[in-house]
């Protein structure tokens, strides 16, 4: 049975919904790489990373996911090649990544779902993680079951998820690009310094050597 999940930034001044989820069908990870880490230690909001440094996200199609007309949102690279990572600029809650306006995948992420408000549990709404995945850049060691790198089962659901969302038309709208494939919000790229002075302090957590 598939629900809505209400949608908010930590201050409640981003809304919106993420219609359609099913836990039988959508691709839910927790992934603990060092650019995620980066990214959640730049930001500085509290509650994004559990306590090995993982964050928790859910792999949607673009018209699954809507925030309210005129939301503060706001976007950010770490690399000129990296994801396009959203976040509230109100309170710097992050909303969710994706990968370019040609590909329809929303990564949405725990940070900005509300199961609360309907009632129910993260897992009750998107159903036990897929995989813990890149756990070799977790703080303290990699998790009971999680992958040290990006396993191989993942391609699976990535591919179903492209083919459901073309068959089904559900590419657009989409609350990050417009339709004609510009961002809603430029992207601005963090500090190159700051970026590796961060990735030193997931390294050094997780025991890698420098």
């Amino acid at each position: 049975m598939s629900r809505t999940v209400s949608l908010r930034c930590q201050c409640g001044a981003v809304r919106g919904t993420a219609e359609g989820i099913s836990p039988a069908s959508d691709s839910r990870a927790i992934c603990y790489c060092d650019d995620c880490q980066i990214y959640a230690r730049h930001l500085g909001t509290p509650g994004v990373l559990d306590e090995r440094g993982g964050t928790d996200g859910c792999l949607l199609a673009p018209a699954q996911v809507r925030f309210e007309a005129g939301a503060d949102i706001r976007c950010m690279q770490l690399s000129p090649k990296g994801l396009f990572r959203w976040y509230a600029g109100c309170c710097k809650t992050p909303l969710g990544n994706t990968m370019g306006p040609g590909l329809p995948v929303v990564i949405l992420l725990h940070s900005c779902m509300d199961h609360a408000a309907g009632g129910r549990t993260r897992d009750e709404d998107l159903g036990p993680p897929k995989v813990k995945m890149l756990a070799r850049f977790a703080a303290g060691g990699a998790p009971p079951g999680a992958h040290p790198k990006t396993p191989l089962k993942m391609f699976p659901y990535i591919v179903g998820h492209f083919a459901r969302t073309f068959l089904k038309g559900r590419g657009k709208p989409n609350p990050f690009w417009d339709d004609h494939g510009a961002p809603r919000a430029k992207p601005s790229m963090i500090d190159r310094a700051e970026r590796e002075a961060l990735r030193a302090k997931v390294h050094a957590a997780a025991g890698l050597q420098a």
